[in-house]
């Protein structure tokens, strides 16, 4: 099969397309053929050396993906061959085809292209397990989202929104109005305004109930500022650093809370449940499209060079689709 590679860490022209072997299903396993993947921060710190992949995942990039069912291990139950499926990878999305337990796909909804599908699984199951089950997100609550106009920061936005919690967030200037488009009450220009300052606006000076922070360290001191009494400031990305001087006295005082989020390396089993979580909870509104994938553009697999180009230079709202049938 046809998969993107890189012989050696570096930029995004060390990517190129090379015949590898075909994956083979384990016995709760199934194999994808792969329509198309989408683009991830992580597959951007793989392909620099900086974020290898869990034991005896794939080594070749790609969260999610989108594609048939081709075939089935011996023990699996949850999927059938032919079945349109979205997934969330280990690794090996970058491909033509790709294996994955059965507890880790979703069905598609019918509604949705095999590339808008390949932008559901990453984007949208992390921001519902950031927003309701790590950071306890309930409705009326405010909830400061950053990097908002991100795969993760769109979906955010939607489905705070959609459970009635008040949204503040943060992007770039030429993002605000489409920000503001997904539900988003006040958004902030972070290259013109200061958010802290913004936050305090929104809020009566009381701050946000919960902060989901794609940025890290560069936002850390402004952010525990805006943290409200019991707030919950959950980090989910470091592109802006990743060590900061955090206010353990005011932590106490305000009985705060500081997590953190990370899905690759969780457990099958943990996956599953996220799965099982967000299938529960928000698998109709993908149906009705009450929520929607939002895709910035689609390219084929052999540009994934200047896919990765792209996304270092933050020019995407929303998701990256690599085409790959």
């Amino acid at each position: 099969m046809r998969a993107v590679v890189f012989d050696k860490a570096g930029g995004p022209e060390a990517l190129r397309v090379a015949e590898v072997p075909d994956p083979v299903a384990g016995e709760r396993e199934v194999v994808i053929d792969v329509h198309a993947t989408a683009l991830n921060r992580a597959d951007l710190l793989q392909r620099r050396g900086l974020y290898a992949p869990p034991p005896g995942a794939s080594q070749i990039l790609g969260l999610e993906c989108a594609g048939v069912v081709r075939e089935v291990g011996a023990h699996v139950t949850a999927a059938r061959v032919g079945e349109r499926v979205m997934a969330l990878l280990p690794g090996g999305g970058y491909a033509e085809r790709a294996v994955v337990h059965e507890r880790s796909c979703l069905p598609i909804p019918a509604a949705l292209t095999f590339s808008e599908a390949a932008a559901v699984p990453e984007a949208f199951l992390a921001a519902s397990e950031i927003l309701f089950h790590v950071g306890r997100g309930a409705q009326d609550e405010r909830v400061l989202i950053h990097a908002a106009g991100s795969g993760v920061g769109t979906a955010a936005v939607q489905l705070a929104h959609e459970a009635g919690l008040s949204v503040i967030a943060t992007t770039s200037s030429s993002k605000v109005e489409r920000v503001r488009a997904l539900g988003a009450e006040r958004v902030v220009s972070r290259e013109q305004e200061d958010f802290a300052a913004a936050v305090a606006e929104f809020s009566g000076g009381n701050g946000v109930d919960l902060i989901v922070d794609l940025v890290g360290a560069a936002y850390a001191e402004k952010n525990q500022r805006c943290l409200a009494t019991r707030g919950r400031h959950v980090i989910v990305g470091l592109v802006g650093g990743a060590k900061a001087e955090i206010d353990f006295g005011q932590l106490l005082r305000k009985r705060q809370a500081l997590l953190g989020f990370v899905m690759r390396s969780q457990s099958t089993e943990e996956k599953g449940a996220i799965v099982e979580r967000f299938r529960t909870r928000w698998f109709s509104h993908l149906e009705h499209g009450t929520l929607r994938p939002i895709v910035d553009r689609v390219l084929p697999l052999a540009e994934a060079p200047q896919a990765h180009a792209r996304m270092e230079a933050n020019e995407t709202f929303g998701k990256i689709v690599l085409s790959v049938r």
